[in-house]
């Protein structure tokens, strides 16, 4: 299919304005959770379909949580490949007199800027221009393709792809999943760790600051679980042999620096401890009473998530002033598939063809709805831009790494489709 392939090369390059204008809008539609409402964000995507005549439909089990749903049916049988990407970002923060606004979407030196350009609607923006211009070729695909751009991503899923697969799986299901979570474009995603999320309250019965020999210090009690905590790091996952050689090549290991920043080799293969919150105190003169730290623990695969568990619990016992509760809608298991399957490959050799490089596979450090593919023994990979500025202050992507990301989307879908 040369012609069609060069067709569809020819209208990426000529849309880069028009893609840099979606983005840009796309940006502006304020979707941050929580609260996890995304209808603006929603309502902004589904015109877009609406002007290009392509069919979707909306399924949501509650309103302010829409999903968006659109298949393509090839006129010859053949295989089923969804795109997955979501619309709601991480929480608003407060904007800074004289600095840019998080829902600006502006355009500036090569840069577009806005709360979740990276985290990920740049990589939903690539599976939205990705199912446009297959949908022109369809004739010369087989099989068939579905667009999935759902909501609740942030907050574990529950109310998007998760309640894709339980209303309408023949439709998300698929023979592969390809999503465009930010990974840096020098890897390709195969994996990636479970959480573990987790609240703890420390009580005890407090006293005037002068008085210490009264009560413990419910705040002095949290850092000493803290520190111990750590000692999680120590478990070692028991990997397949192949994967583990994987990781531990000098390539991947290379790659993971350049994508996820010095020091991701060290702690890919480990449990990693973040205390996401801590509240606790009074007054500067009054012996806290209480303490409670929201804690969060990655686990890679290999590792169980339930001896992880045991672990914390082993380390909380030491401590008769501490209980906790786990987060189950956002505590699940890490996932994999295979770094060598057809899509990886496919990916590979157009990010090859494309930078010259070729992209190793590696094990996120953060998770992705593609887990919900992955635990079903479906392929899913990650291909999308950097992961350096997402949840932050001015958070950005390129627009030469967000026409490089469609790029590599609508080539591999192609390919994965014309086979």
């Amino acid at each position: 299919m040369p012609g069609a392939r060069d067709q569809l090369r020819a209208w990426i390059d000529a849309d880069e304005a028009r893609v840099t204008a979606f983005l840009s809008g796309f940006l502006q539609a304020k979707s941050p959770n929580p609260p996890g409402d995304t209808r603006e964000a929603c309502a902004f995507v589904t015109r877009f379909l609406d002007q290009e005549g392509l069919p979707w439909r909306i399924v949501a089990a509650q309103d302010h949580l829409p999903n968006i749903v659109a298949s393509l049916h090839a006129p010859q049988p053949g295989r089923h490949l969804v795109l997955n990407g979501h619309m709601d970002v991480f929480p608003a923060i407060q904007d800074l007199p004289g600095e840019r606004g998080q829902w600006s979407g502006a355009v500036e030196d090569g840069r577009i800027y806005g709360r979740g350009a990276a985290d990920m609607k740049c990589g939903t923006t690539a599976s939205i221009f990705t199912f446009l211009y297959l949908s022109r070729l369809a004739p010369e695909l087989r099989g068939r393709l579905t667009l999935t751009i759902v909501s609740d991503e942030e907050t574990g899923g529950r109310w998007g792809t998760k309640h894709l697969f339980e209303s309408c799986p023949d439709d998300v299901l698929g023979d592969c999943c390809l999503n465009g979570e930010p990974s840096g474009v020098a890897t390709v995603r195969f994996a990636e760790k479970g959480t573990l999320r987790i609240e703890i309250t420390i009580r005890t019965t407090g006293a005037h600051g002068a008085y210490p020999h009264l009560s413990a210090s419910a705040i002095k009690i949290a850092g000493s679980i803290m520190r111990d905590l750590e000692t999680l790091g120590e478990m070692r996952p028991d990997l397949p042999p192949r994967i583990a050689a994987l990781l531990a090549s000098a390539e991947v290991r290379a790659a993971m620096e350049e994508s996820l920043g010095a020091g991701a080799p060290a702690i890919v293969g480990i449990p990693t401890v973040n205390i996401g919150t801590i509240r606790g105190g009074l007054k500067i003169n009054v012996l806290p009473d209480e303490c409670v730290m929201e804690v969060e623990v990655r686990v890679p695969p290999g590792l169980d998530r339930t001896q992880v568990m045991a672990a914390f619990e082993a380390i909380l016992a030491r401590y008769p002033e501490a209980t906790f509760e786990t987060r189950p809608d956002h505590s699940y298991d890490s996932s994999w598939c295979d770094p060598d399957g057809e899509m990886a490959t496919i990916l590979q050799d157009n990010v090859e063809a494309l930078r010259g490089v070729r992209p190793p596979a590696i094990v996120s450090l953060g998770g992705s709805d593609a887990r919900y593919w992955r635990w079903r023994g479906i392929p899913a990979y990650l291909y999308g831009p950097s992961p350096r500025s997402m949840g932050r202050r001015d958070e950005h992507v390129t627009i030469g790494e967000m026409m490089h990301v469609l790029r590599v989307h609508a080539l591999s879908a192609f390919d994965y489709l014309t086979r």
